[in-house]
């Protein structure tokens, strides 16, 4: 519930070019209009991940963004190891590599890694960034300079 709470807060954030309903159900989407499309979480054992890239390979979007409480992906968890380093890019195969192949809910990863292998496959780069940076989520949007981390 809390994923739907923060995609409607998203949603009011960008009405102006996300006339699109939250999605909560990324199979039952016919149509997509704007330059957005805000989803929240499906239903338990799906990764709001997994979501996006669901979405993004049915309407061959080249990127999702995924905003959470990190800035950017780190080579190894910087609350555990002080010497981890942040990643502007990364490739696929080298983040599955830190990430690994499967997903378990609450699983602790910037992407999940079964919506990691999907976005490999389809071709769709992802961006992960703080959420709570709004100024650098519409230098994204722009194609500005950001912080975050591009994976792909």
């Amino acid at each position: 519930m809390a994923t739907r709470l923060n995609a409607q807060l998203m949603k009011a954030l960008f009405a102006d070019i996300c006339p699109s309903e939250v999605v909560y159900d990324p199979t039952s989407v016919e149509v997509f209009t704007g330059h957005i499309l805000v989803a929240a979480g499906w239903k338990p054992g799906f990764s709001t991940d997994n979501d996006a890239v669901l979405l993004a390979e049915r309407f061959s979007a080249d990127t999702v963004i995924n905003l959470s409480n990190i800035a950017k992906v780190y080579t190894e968890d910087p609350r555990v190891n002080r010497e981890a380093k942040p990643i502007d890019t990364i490739c696929w195969a080298d983040f599955r590599k830190m990430v690994g192949d499967e997903w378990v809910p609450g699983k602790n990863v910037p992407f999940d890694p079964i919506a990691s292998l999907h976005a490999e496959k389809a071709g769709i780069q992802v961006i992960c960034a703080a959420g709570r940076d709004i100024d650098n989520l519409r230098a994204i949007l722009d194609k500005k300079p950001f912080t975050g981390t591009i994976i792909g």
